[in-house]
């Protein structure tokens, strides 16, 4: 099994020897890229990876989701050899906004993406600025070069606290279909007036959509990637792959081959529960991660208007945010017509009474994943259904499923 594990070897390794990032990630001939942000960073690592690695680099990457420092570590352990080192031209790590700044301490990326910023797990984030001060500051220890999005107003600015000599590329959505922005945005985030938006040139990554799943990167100076089609759906899995696309370009440089990305794009299958459809006895089932308000948002813009059965499964574990009063952001009207089957997990009559005061109904609130997870697909047994669910719950629900259907389990990856 390449890069499985949980972070509890992790923590036993960095006992042992509390430098052990720098001594096998330290010294990579092509750098250390580091993806964060509040929403798309497993997406997009994925992204990145499948990019680089079909342009023949050996990636070292931390595919579970495992986003915290002992995570990465985790997963270095079944990758180091008898040298000490790993086994790689690059690492690509998604890490955690707060995680980023402890891994940089150690080792300082060459390269960061940052996606965006989000309301997101306030007992650990606060709010927004806090989350955008973390990224600046991660930002400043890049090395090399960075890739940020032109149209996060939080993100942009980090353009000016750069180290001297440290590049800059910048992905965005075509102006032409910017007024689908606030999809996937807050309106916090969003610039006041378009023209404070950074100018983009010749090499940065702009996002033409021409449906769900087909778009096409254009790079003004360069070949486009595409059309495109992804096996993912939605504006964010686009937005994610063109931040994908522009980091890669940066890093291959002269390597880069245009009908490659957009191949290797093509061929990505969403990560666990990101959009994931999973085949229960002949019906889709499609699993979808949801951890804050613009995320709930996009996610019931892509998925909510269609007549699916749906489960909402909300956890408020520590990996969740203990913070649940963020679905009182997010608009549930799309839901009203079919209803919710069953809401569950630890916040199962929250979402209930939620889901009450925009008049969705609900069939049946029960705690117990395993028992509700049973109870809906008996219930709509043949029919295509929805999950939408918080990682934790998602983490529960994956496993159950793939006992049942024969899935790869976390830690291994169909696309490696």
């Amino acid at each position: 099994m390449r890069g499985g594990g949980s972070a509890l070897p992790g923590l036993v390794a960095e006992r042992v020897d509390p430098a052990i990032l720098q001594h096998t990630l330290g010294s990579l001939p092509r750098g250390v890229v580091v993806v964060s942000g509040t929403n798309g960073k497993t997406t997009t690592t994925k992204m990145v990876v499948a990019l680089l690695r079909a342009h023949g680099l050996r990636v070292f990457t931390n595919p579970t989701g495992s986003n915290f420092t002992r995570g990465v570590i985790s997963a270095l352990l079944g990758e180091v050899g008898i040298s000490g080192r790993v086994d790689a031209d690059v690492a690509v790590l998604e890490l955690d906004e707060a995680h980023a700044l402890k891994f940089a301490e150690v080792v300082a990326p060459t390269h960061a993406l940052l996606l965006n910023v989000a309301r997101d797990q306030l007992d650990r984030f606060a709010e927004i600025d806090h989350t955008a001060r973390l990224l600046t500051t991660l930002a400043e220890q890049t090395t090399q070069a960075v890739v940020l999005n032109a149209d996060d107003a939080f993100v942009s600015r980090i353009a000016g606290q750069l180290a001297p000599g440290v590049g800059v590329q910048w992905f965005a959505v075509d102006p032409a279909v910017a007024d689908r922005l606030p999809e996937i945005q807050e309106a916090d985030v969003r610039f006041d007036d378009p023209a404070d938006a950074p100018t983009l040139g010749d090499q940065d990554g702009l996002l033409l959509p021409h449906d769900e799943r087909s778009f096409t990167i254009r790079f003004p100076g360069g070949v486009d990637v595409g059309p495109l089609t992804l096996r993912q759906r939605g504006l964010a899995a686009m937005i994610n792959a063109t931040a994908a696309t522009t980091m890669a370009r940066v890093l291959l440089g002269p390597d880069w081959d245009a009908a490659t990305a957009s191949s290797a794009l093509e061929a990505v299958h969403p990560p666990f529960g990101r959009g994931e459809v999973i085949d229960v006895d002949g019906a889709p089932l499609e699993l979808v991660l949801v951890k804050n308000p613009a995320g709930f948002t996009v996610a019931l813009g892509t998925y909510g208007n269609e007549p699916v059965a749906t489960m909402i499964a909300i956890n408020d574990n520590y990996a969740d945010g203990r913070d649940v009063s963020w679905l009182y952001d997010v608009s549930f009207e799309s839901l009203r017509d079919r209803g919710v089957s069953v809401t569950s997990g630890v916040r199962a009559w929250d979402m209930a009474l939620r889901l009450r005061y925009d008049a969705v109904e609900v069939d049946r609130v029960e705690a117990d994943l395993d028992t509700a997870l049973d109870a809906f697909l008996g219930l709509h047994r043949g029919e295509p259904t929805r999950i939408f669910c918080t990682y934790t719950a998602m983490m529960h629900l994956r496993r159950r499923l793939a006992t049942r259907y024969d899935l790869a389990r976390f830690g291994e990856d169909p696309d490696a």
